[in-house]
Parts: structure tokens; sequence; C-alpha cells
């Protein structure tokens, strides 16, 4: 297989070992799905080994399919690996930095931009608004700005602030529900897509038989439902504080979530000088907003 396969055909086999299906693979390798197809058969064809069994719901590897893709995955680490050493070796602060950060923190990253193109003009920053963490180690992305309580041990970087949260309810919907009792309030659930968010396991945890109004996938839409006056949410205070129609409500006997903004990339980046430079920029420029994140903003409204 040596003689007749690339490493082009080993990466393409990985993709659809690693899919399951021809359009997922296209879809990782940025082709066309009649591409990965013709490609897969040149292959097979010119190895004399069939690499994937057909099924109605997908490509499934034989042995020798498997064979294949294991080496292609070790290959794939190598090439990834030595992609971040070189990038290290970069010394010039120039060029694109994929930044990866969530909905509600990429607000506060964009209002920093500005002061930061000013600062190393020379330096694209390209911003993922996603709030599945990138792979860093994959070069997904070279930075990631992520609440979370503890990162991965992979990366490396810094904690910038913790993260405070707390109860918010519409001025409109407090105005006609006085109870103290959260339990018998109204609220704003969370579907699937974040159930391992600290927000989700607080409402697991003291919430179990309060009557959910309507489930949301994103903070944003969290925010603006309870500023709709649906009910009542748990937000962090750099979300909820800055939304004019929220009050925060401090409730003495539920135990407040906390999580912490970490400023993460992989170690082998890190001496890179346009991600250094970032770093350094993101960290001050992040730690000015630790106030906001900790829930001690000025003028911050409680009931």
């Amino acid at each position: 297989m040596h003689s007749v396969i690339d490493w082009n055909d080993l990466r393409l086999v990985l993709a659809v070992a690693r899919e399951g299906s021809l359009s997922g693979a296209a879809r990782r390798l940025g082709v066309t799905h009649s591409t990965v197809f013709r490609r897969l058969g040149t292959i097979e064809d010119a190895s004399g080994t069939r690499l994937f069994e057909r099924f109605r719901d997908g490509y499934a590897p034989t042995p020798a399919g498997e064979i294949a893709a294991a080496s292609a995955a070790r290959l794939d680490d190598e090439v990834l690996a030595l992609e971040r050493k070189l990038a290290g070796q970069d010394l010039r602060p120039s060029g694109p930095v994929r930044i990866t950060t969530t909905d509600t923190l990429g607000a506060v990253l964009m209002r920093h931009l500005p002061a930061m193109r000013a600062a190393h003009p020379e330096i694209q920053p390209e911003i993922i608004i996603s709030n599945a963490m990138a792979n860093l180690t994959r070069r997904e992305a070279e930075i990631a700005i992520r609440p979370t309580p503890a990162p991965s041990e992979l990366l490396v970087g810094r904690r910038i602030a913790d993260i405070a949260h707390a109860v918010y309810g519409s001025r409109a919907y407090l105005a006609r529900r006085v109870d103290r009792d959260l339990s018998v309030h109204d609220w704003i659930g969370l579907d699937d897509a974040l159930a391992g968010t600290v927000i989700a396991s607080w409402m697991r945890e003291n919430l179990r038989s309060a009557r959910t109004t309507c489930r949301v996938d994103a903070l944003p839409a969290l925010r603006d439902a309870a500023a709709a006056g649906l009910g009542l949410a748990l937000l962090p205070c750099y979300v909820g504080d800055l939304a004019p129609t929220l009050r925060r409500l401090t409730p003495k006997a539920l135990a407040e979530p906390r999580s912490a903004l970490w400023l993460l990339t992989h170690d082998d980046l890190k001496r890179t000088a346009r991600i250094r430079a970032t770093l350094e920029f993101l960290a001050r420029a992040l730690a000015s907003e630790r106030a906001l994140f900790e829930g001690k903003r000025a003028g911050s409204a409680r009931r």
C-alpha cells in the first residue's frame, strides 16, 4: 500500500472511516461527494483491496480499511504536531489568528477588537463563534476564550476571572409574581445542547419540581426569553446585567453556580509571535472586564 497510496489518499480513507459516510468525509475534506466516491474507488482499485463495506446507512471499514485508517491517524497526528512546532518558530507578529469563543463571550470580545487592530495592524483575527470547544490540538482554532471550571490538561493559558451567575427576571414578570420561593415560579429551561453547562447542572439540583415554560438551546435565547417575561432564568452575570429589562434576584437559600473564564492555546503555539501578541492583548482586555464577569459591575440591578 505504501507504493500506491500517498498521504492525500490516506487522509481520504481516514475521513471516510471517521465519518462513516462519503458525504461526511466530503464535508471534512472540503470536497464534493462525487470526488470522494471517485477517489475511494481509485484507491481501492490501485491497492487491489476493498477498504470499506458499503451499507445502506453508511460505510464501515474492512480489516484492511481499519489498518489503513489507523496508519493514517498516526500520520495525521505527526503532521499536526509538526505544523504546530513549525508555527511556533514564527517570529513575526503578523498573519491570521483563529480565535474561538461562545456566542455570549463573542459580544465582549468584539468590543476590544478595534483596539487590538490598532495595536497589531498586521494580525488578522478570525473569530469562530461556537459553544462547542474547538480542538486546539488539531488546530481547528489557535486561541480559545472559554467559560469552564477546568480546561483540558492538553492546553495552556491563564484564568482571567470567575464567572458569577444569578437568577434574572423581567421587570414586568416580577411585578406580577412576588413569590419568594423560586420553585413556584415559571422557569425557562435548557435543551440537550446545553445539558453539560453549569446552568443546567444548577437547575437539575435546585429546580426539580419547577414549572418550565419553554426550553432554549443558546444563552442569548435564554436571556431574550426572560426579557420577554416567560419566566425566570439563571444567567451569567455578564449576560444578565447588560440586559436593561432584566432584574437580578439574590436568593439566599440556593448555592450560586460558578465557572471561570480561561484564555487558552496549545503549548506548541504559545511561542508564535502572532499568538503570543494576541494572547497578551486579550489577557489585558478581558481582565479589564473582570467586574462584569464576577457580577460586581457598578449599578447591577438587584431585588
